[in-house]
């Protein structure tokens, strides 16, 4: 198994910055693909930005130029460098894995909320 764990989440005003960190433990050779997504009220799960294992970006079009996803596969972790946020940004963030074996995974992290004030 694999459990992810977030941090860094809070408050900050419209224009300032935070930097969200997930910590994977486990069965991290599973580990695959690595990624944040965010889940405001009312709204559907988003994919946020994702990082292959030799780390390749990709981005949601409204957070590219802002935000900066990056991992260490030795400490077994993945970050989310968030510049420049808006009250539109506000959400529950949550980490995710995928697998490298379809018969396992993916894997969630259990959140960490990000509100944004204007």
């Amino acid at each position: 198994q694999v459990q992810l764990v977030e941090s860094g989440g809070g408050l900050v005003q419209a224009g300032g910055s935070l930097r969200l960190s997930c910590a994977a433990s486990g069965s991290t050779v599973t580990i695959n693909i690595m990624g944040w997504y965010r889940q405001a009220p009312g709204k559907q799960r988003e994919l946020v930005a994702s990082i292959s294992r030799d780390g390749s970006p990709n981005y949601e079009n409204s957070v590219k130029g802002r935000f900066t996803i990056s991992r260490d596969n030795a400490k077994n972790t993945v970050h989310l460098q968030m510049d420049s946020l808006k009250p539109e940004d506000t959400a529950v963030y949550y980490c995710h894995a995928g697998s490298r074996w379809l018969h396992l995974g993916p894997y969630w992290g259990q959140g960490t909320q990000v509100t944004v004030s204007s």
